[in-house]
């Protein structure tokens, strides 16, 4: 649509902007390692006695040994290796931020080299394995014990998985039609490309003694004193459900203006996103790595002029740098320090939003305002949990679900896990809780004494 008059662009000192990078909206963002280019790259590791790059992965990954069987062609051994503390492997080694975690720890790179690429040599070993659909776990004998978990993520579904391989029997109740959570629907298309959150699932789920119902929902059809009345243990994994909103959209918001939450989830289920209409001008107030998935997934699906706007300085935001510099290359504009003031309307639709210069280092306004033409605006101002109305509530401090070294929950019996727990956090950590809430679990049924 034409620019409308009221509309004004004034341009801002350090505006970053780059000409439009990759291929198609499905491009791989980390196309995977041939044979040859993995064996290289294993080679490079030191195999560190007490590495670093092991203490700074949430899961515990014993890095320098996977990449040890890398290098000795032994794949399966090193997947094995992967999984036992990361059973999403494959995804973690996918949008796990490595460059801030384990990659960033290695030694390669403290000596001014490029550290070893950890993150793709995981992909290589775990993509090796279930290419080949081979269940490297077993069983224990049964328990006789049943587990409930609320919420189909990787938290959820990380400590269905440890459960079901001690010989617990696990239901997993799930809202949406689909498992997965986050990794199905929260994550860019270009990093988890080819339906992989599915594949990865099947995966999980193919150990055996792990049960979905879907279109459960904790609160409405799902009492969680029944579940603690009909199940040994119950382990709640319900992310973060609620999308904030900005403090001056009216009842009846404008045509164009979305959560970026909605936005991505809408482009990871639609049959054809070619379909979808990403906008002419699109702006994404927001500073996280949802934001950024939303300007650089609306900038492939053909958006003429993508803008990310942040209240602070690029240090402040919780996408990294890596992620920042990524977004300009795909030709996404990231401005900081502006505060969105309201939105410019037209004809009932988007027309642009208006903005406060802040002043750097805070939110607080410095007084210049800057109008940004936009057809589109998405909102990526941060997650909550929406706890429903239940007939017994843990307790929540800060708008998240507390819990103790086990991840118990002030209620007898009942864990939690992830985002309900962390807030928004990153996919490695969830999983992480989950594990170490399912050991647990596992300790309390079979009567180990910590």
């Amino acid at each position: 649509m034409d620019e409308p008059a009221s509309i004004t662009t004034t341009p801002l000192a350090g505006e970053m902007t780059s000409a439009a990078g990759s291929g198609g909206p499905w491009a791989d963002l980390h196309p995977p390692l041939s044979q040859d280019e993995a064996l290289v790259e294993a080679n490079r590791c030191y195999f560190c006695f007490d590495a670093p790059c092991l203490h700074a992965c949430p899961t515990g990954i014993d890095i320098p040994g996977f990449i040890r069987r890398i290098a000795t062609s032994n794949l399966k051994g090193a997947a094995v290796r992967i999984l036992e503390e990361n059973i999403f492997g494959g995804s973690c080694a996918r949008v796990c931020p490595t460059e801030i975690l384990c990659e960033q720890a290695c030694v390669r790179g403290a000596q001014e080299e490029r550290p070893v690429k950890i993150g793709l040599l995981q992909r290589h070993a775990t993509d090796w394995l279930m290419d080949r659909q081979i269940q490297p776990f077993q069983r224990a004998p049964a328990s006789g014990r049943r587990v409930a978990v609320v919420g189909a993520g990787p938290a959820g579904l990380a400590c269905a998985h440890r459960l079901a391989r001690r010989g617990h029997d696990v239901t997993v109740f799930e809202t949406r039609a689909k498992p997965g959570g986050l990794n199905e629907y929260g994550i860019a298309a270009y990093k988890l490309v080819d339906d992989f959150a599915q594949r990865e699932v099947a995966f999980l789920l193919a150990l055996g003694g792990i049960r979905i119902e879907h279109g459960r929902t904790l609160g409405a059809d799902l009492p969680l004193g029944a579940l603690q009345r009909d199940f040994d243990a119950v382990f709640l994994g319900l992310g973060l459900a609620g999308v904030n909103a900005l403090a001056f959209v009216p009842e009846g918001p404008p045509a164009g203006l979305r959560d970026a939450v909605g936005f991505i989830a809408e482009l990871r289920q639609a049959p054809d996103p070619r379909q979808l209409v990403p906008g002419r001008r699109v702006i994404v107030i927001g500073g996280g790595n949802t934001a950024i998935d939303a300007a650089v997934q609306s900038r492939r699906l053909g958006a003429e002029d993508v803008t990310i706007a942040y209240r602070r300085g690029p240090a402040d935001m919780g996408a990294t740098r890596w992620e920042q510099d990524f977004a300009r290359t795909e030709g996404v504009r990231i401005l900081y320090h502006l505060t969105p003031l309201g939105l410019v309307t037209a004809g009932g639709a988007v027309a642009g939003v208006e903005f406060v210069r802040a002043r750097p280092g805070t939110p607080e306004p410095a007084g210049e305002r800057v109008t940004l033409p936009a057809d589109r605006v998405l909102t990526a101002i941060g997650q909550r949990l929406d706890l429903p109305v239940l007939d017994i509530t843990p307790r929540v401090a800060a708008g998240r679900i507390v819990v103790d070294a086990n991840r118990e929950t002030s209620l007898p019996g009942v864990f939690a896990g992830g985002d309900c727990v962390a807030g928004q956090d990153l996919t490695v950590r969830a999983v992480q809780d989950g594990k170490l809430a399912a050991e647990a679990i596992h300790r309390r049924l079979s009567g180990i004494r910590e």
